[in-house]
């Protein structure tokens, strides 16, 4: 007959498809831990910087303005009127 020979065995192939794809998962399981880790240390830093620095350097001054110069068509190159 003609299909009288047995399937090819991939067990093989199966199982390291199966392992690869597990490792690859482990490490990225790692990696956000790892990130994670760095975070909440980098938030604590933060927090305790924050806590230490003076009262001057934690509120914000703006930027004093400058005077808008313009001339009749709106473009800016000569003091406005």
């Amino acid at each position: 007959m003609l299909f009288q020979e047995a399937a090819a065995n991939t067990n093989g192939y199966m199982i390291a498809g199966y392992a690869v794809a597990f490792i690859v998962m482990a490490l990225y399981v790692v990696s956000l831990y790892i990130r994670t880790r760095n975070l909440n240390r980098d938030l604590t830093t933060l927090e305790e910087l924050n806590k230490a620095a003076p009262a001057e350097i934690k509120t914000a001054q703006t930027p004093k303005s400058r005077p808008q110069t313009c001339n009749q068509k709106g473009t800016k190159i000569a003091p406005c009127n």
